[in-house]
């Protein structure tokens, strides 16, 4: 769906809303068609349309999940929340649309020059959403898990993924023997945003301004939320950023917090797999394969970085050829810097650029009933924002009769 479709879409879920400037937003392309809107008084809007069933059950379970946010609670945070402004019901989908926040996401690159004022700020703004009280996850009937749970989530997702004989055996090995490590899970269970990347991160300068993107709410492990570190090539960043979590919380984070972040951005090509062989969708599964071979030939010249406490089973690893013995162009050398090249599927939100890892969808992650086609409450408008449309195209402005 186009961004002037989108635009028009939102008209009618907002009553009144007079759409000037409109253009395409970052978002996971292969679920969502979303778009930025600059209304007549300057005030932006966020539209997101589902191109499929489970893709609006996410967003309706989205929706739950912002209702549980107690104004109270929203004040604690040092982020903002979205707000849904109005739905609009397209036969089985459902359309929604959101008040905009100031800021705009950034690329890995873009974030890693921030320097150590915004890694402060990440840091900060992660260890609120972990310290949320576990009964909004509850409260809302959503995924919750142990962390002995959680491990055998993921042994049944990799027994899943080893069965499509897609995938290099070496890798199946290594991320077995990670998650077999019990040493490795032990962890303290918190909320967990389930879908962080840099796509859902809003910076205005150095500050962390929102956060967005709370599809896949759950408690579980949270290292999730930092597999999209790995992609950082700035070790000194990720180190910050770590620092300042660890300051924040109201507990002290597990020592292996950033193996189990490093197994979750190397898993997820497998979910990513498994997901286009569901999909019967021959481009992801040719995707997905390209990426895990890229993985294994870094894996087997720098050896990757750890991901289990314990040494990996040796593997005799036959010597690679041709362009898949390549190292990515702009990893790093993972003997040195003790990070691992990051691969992402293509199809996801902003993906030649960004580095997005799309993260496993809970299986339990109930699909909330369709509510009926309504505008919400439009929310008050603040002071008008200097908005950049350089890159959105303008709509020129009708002029009433008799005006």
């Amino acid at each position: 769906m186009t961004a002037i479709e989108l635009a028009a879409i939102a008209s009618a879920a907002v009553p009144g809303l007079n759409v000037t400037a409109f253009g395409p937003e970052p978002d996971d392309a292969a679920d969502f068609s979303s778009a930025l809107l600059v209304d007549s008084e300057n005030r932006r809007w966020r539209v997101r349309s589902p191109k499929h069933v489970e893709a609006s059950a996410r967003l309706e379970t989205e929706r739950q999940v912002l209702k549980a946010f107690s104004p109270a609670i929203r004040a604690e945070l040092p982020f903002l929340l979205p707000t849904v402004a109005g739905t609009v019901r397209q036969g089985e989908l459902i359309t929604f649309v959101y008040s905009h926040i100031a800021g705009k996401p950034e690329s890995i690159e873009e974030l890693s020059s921030g320097g150590p004022a915004l890694a402060l700020e990440i840091g900060a703004a992660i260890a609120a959403i972990h310290d949320l009280p576990q009964e909004l996850v509850t409260r809302a009937d959503l995924p919750s898990y142990t962390a002995n749970e959680f491990r055998q989530r993921k042994l049944n997702e990799l027994d899943q993924a080893a069965t499509t004989g897609k995938i290099p055996p070496s890798l199946l090995l290594r991320w077995e023997h990670a998650m077999e490590d019990v040493a490795l899970w032990r962890f303290n269970a918190s909320v967990v945003h389930g879908d962080l990347h840099e796509d859902n991160i809003l910076l205005d300068g150095p500050r962390v301004t929102a956060v967005m993107g709370w599809t896949d709410l759950r408690v579980g492990d949270p290292a999730d939320d930092f597999a999209w570190l790995v992609a950082i090539n700035d070790p000194a960043f990720v180190d910050t950023v770590m620092q300042a979590y660890a300051a924040a919380r109201h507990e002290t984070p597990d020592p292996h917090l950033l193996r189990r972040a490093a197994l979750s951005a190397e898993f997820a090509l497998a979910q990513w797999l498994v997901k286009g062989v569901a999909a019967d969708s021959a481009r992801m599964v040719a995707d997905a394969q390209g990426m895990l071979a890229t993985l294994k030939a870094d894996i087997d010249t720098h050896g990757g970085q750890p991901i289990s406490t314990e040494p990996a089973p040796l593997v005799e690893v036959p010597a690679a050829e041709g362009p898949a013995a390549e190292v990515q162009s702009g990893t790093r050398d993972d003997a040195a810097t003790g990070t691992i090249p990051v691969v992402k599927p293509a199809g996801t939100g902003n993906d030649a650029a960004t580095g997005t890892i799309p993260a496993a969808e809970p299986a339990e992650t109930p699909a909330a009933e369709p509510a009926e086609t309504k505008a919400g409450d439009r929310p008050a408008s603040g002071s008008a924002e200097d908005v950049d449309t350089t890159a959105l195209k303008v709509i020129p402005l009708k002029t009433p009769p008799g005006s």
